[in-house]
């Protein structure tokens, strides 16, 4: 049963004291979960991103968070400023790590402007905090961008994969109707080592394929839809030592909350969900998606 009460720091009071649905057309935020049995971590999310009735601090989102059983988070950067903001808040919390990058659709705009090697050299230059564990979000998307723009965003998600090979790190990729463009250019790159498609959108073939090269598959509320039969057709053949959660907060909400503004202590909707699907304990898959998560990106100690 779910808990009838919004977080505090999630919560603005309406005239009558009860929660406001939204300020200045912004959406309102859904009640906390049932806390985890186990702890797990969310590897993806935007604390930046304005949402929600109001501003949310990096501690308070956090505090949120852990108290359902959500003990970590991953701050992903998509341009150069939500990049700098994510390298400031992993130093004021402990339970935050970061990954920055050039989104795919900001890559064309930064070539626009003449300034794309300047900004790849400063996400290099960000990536060398060492709570900075992942290169991303990068990749290709097909489905906001097109024509000239697809060469930039090509250059740009190739640049990114040897910024992480050459400092070691995860890449975290972005793949919006590009599944096997994506895959293309990382066998034509090389994969780093550890790999993770965030927001898992692929079907059952590209999950045998991150099977085959050992690529992670993160999977968000999207998989809680009731028109996502692609996202549970693969779930259902993924290697369970590959399948990580997240939110991609404040977006993708999972049902029944779809619509309402998203955080990263709503990750246990999404884990109950994928408990459900695949069969598995909850306390054990809660087990061994932080396992994973912690292979993908190392300890937050």
């Amino acid at each position: 049963m779910c808990n009838s009460l919004i977080p505090a720091a999630y919560r603005a009071a309406g005239p009558d004291g009860s929660p406001a649905a939204g300020a200045a057309g912004r959406r309102d935020f859904p009640p906390a979960p049932e806390p985890l049995p186990a702890p797990v971590m969310d590897n993806h999310t935007h604390l930046d991103f304005p949402d929600g009735a109001g501003p949310v601090g990096v501690a308070a989102a956090l505090d949120a968070a852990q108290a359902v059983g959500v003990q970590g988070a991953v701050q992903v950067g998509c341009d150069l400023e939500s990049s700098r903001f994510t390298v400031q808040a992993v130093d004021l919390d402990s339970r935050l790590l970061g990954a920055v990058a050039l989104h795919p659709n900001d890559a064309p705009d930064y070539a626009a402007r003449g300034e794309l090697e300047d900004a790849l050299a400063e996400i290099e230059r960000l990536a060398a905090h060492p709570r900075i564990r992942a290169i991303g979000e990068t990749g290709l998307d097909f489905f906001r961008t097109e024509g000239e723009g697809l060469v930039h965003q090509r250059y740009s998600f190739r640049r990114h994969i040897d910024i992480a090979k050459r400092l070691d790190l995860t890449l975290q990729i972005h793949d919006r109707d590009a599944h096997d463009d994506v895959v293309q250019v990382l066998r034509e790159e090389g994969a780093p080592e550890r790999v993770v498609f965030h927001c898992f959108s692929g079907d059952e073939e590209l999950a045998r394929i991150c099977n085959t090269e050992g690529w992670n598959m993160s999977f968000a509320g999207t998989l809680t839809f009731k028109n996502a039969h692609n996202l549970r057709a693969a779930l259902a053949v993924a290697e369970p030592e590959l399948v990580l959660v997240e939110t991609d907060a404040p977006f993708l909400t999972p049902h029944p909350h779809r619509g309402r503004a998203n955080a990263s202590y709503m990750v246990p909707y999404t884990v109950r969900a994928m408990a459900d699907l695949t069969g598995i304990d909850l306390s054990r898959l809660c087990q061994q998606i932080s396992e994973n998560t912690v292979r993908a990106y190392g300890s937050w100690d």
